[in-house]
């Protein structure tokens, strides 16, 4: 299961208008108030106030709670999982305490304080007392009103694992059809690390051939390991010429010796997720039906997006898997921390990653 803006700005929207909800926690004295709640993914709108800090009902001031602050949280959120706010959201957004008070007086949502593992002097120590929200979907409470829910869980808090990637170099001028320069740079980052990603589970990876030419760190792209030159060179492909030129300008495409293709992958950054799924639809009519993933990958805010155009008739033959920017990130950094080898995973692992897009 999973939840998204949508569901959480629904339940926030559900909660009683004229109601003003206490803070969640022993310490907190202010008060919140929700103003109005955008469909389908915010923002959403609240006034606040501090009784303990002599302020009123009349002082109250309004703030907004983002729409990508709705999509960080939202990501962040897996049934029965203590989640820390403020870990999630860091130093970010001031209205982050507000959030986490409405969604406890939701019925879905209770809040908690699960013991954290702390090192201190090479000892690990128990702390309690940390506020976390928890999802249970299947057990509800009563809305407007915040439940704690006790829980013997403890946490240990794993550092922030970065996915780091070198300097690109990309002209001054926009790219690919108008795509501007940041966006044809977190693009080609993704691509990146779909090349080392590939390379660790032992694959080649074609890139497509009018990427091929970009700087990433000190090479270009068709220089780094890994990366197939000539796609007509693969012995699968050879007999499909017009498979080839149909392919040139998919993203990426993994080959695995010369008998198998485990993923072809189209990269939707900023471009409508439609044409991405017409390439890879063009590219399996012209071959046969080789066993392989066809994978969409794009921002986890695209998500619905992406579910409800693979689900269109002429997709279905695809069977299409998505794979939001998060999960690449997260495995591109695992692989960068750890000596994972091909002979120590089967690209079944990567299922992990993946979630279908067929309903």
């Amino acid at each position: 299961m999973r939840i998204t803006p949508e569901n959480i700005v629904k339940a926030i929207n559900n909660l009683p208008r004229n109601q003003w909800f206490d803070y969640i926690g022993e310490h907190s004295k202010g008060k919140i108030q929700v103003v109005s709640a955008q469909l389908p993914e915010g923002p959403i709108v609240i006034k606040r106030y501090d009784p303990s800090r002599k302020q009123t009902v009349i002082s109250a001031k309004e703030a907004n709670i983002s729409g990508n602050m709705l999509w960080r949280v939202a990501n962040a959120i897996q049934p029965g999982v203590p989640v820390n706010i403020d870990r999630v959201l860091g130093a970010s957004y001031n209205t982050r305490s507000a959030l986490e008070t409405l969604l406890a007086h939701t019925p879905e949502f209770y809040w908690c304080l699960p013991g954290r593992i702390e090192l201190v002097d090479s000892t690990s120590q128990i702390k309690r007392g940390h506020k976390h929200l928890v999802w249970i979907p299947e057990k509800p409470h009563r809305n407007g009103v915040a439940e704690k829910y006790e829980t013997d869980v403890t946490i240990s808090e794993i550092p922030t694992a970065s996915a780091v990637y070198e300097a690109i170099a990309l002209p001054d001028t926009p790219v690919d059809n108008g795509m501007d320069i940041e966006a044809k740079r977190r693009h080609l980052q993704i691509q990146i690390a779909l090349v080392i990603i590939g390379r660790h589970f032992g694959f080649r990876t074609w890139i497509a051939r009018n990427d091929q030419g970009l700087t990433y760190g000190d090479k270009k792209v068709g220089e780094l390991e890994g990366v197939i030159h000539r796609l007509e060179d693969e012995k699968m492909l050879q007999a499909y010429p017009d498979a080839v030129h149909a392919a040139l300008l998919i993203d990426g495409i993994w080959f695995e010796g010369d008998r198998f293709m485990p993923a072809v992958i189209e990269v939707e950054h900023s471009t409508g997720v439609t044409s991405g799924l017409s390439r890879m639809k063009n590219f399996q009519d012209r071959i046969p039906p080789f066993p392989t993933r066809w994978i969409i990958v794009a921002p986890d805010e695209d998500r619905d997006k992406v579910y409800r155009e693979a689900n269109k008739p002429q997709f279905h033959s695809l069977k299409a898997m998505y794979m939001p920017y998060s999960a690449v990130d997260e495995l591109y950094s695992l692989l960068q921390r750890r000596s994972v080898t091909p002979d120590m995973v089967n690209d079944k692992f990567l299922n992990c990653y993946l979630e279908s897009c067929i309903s």
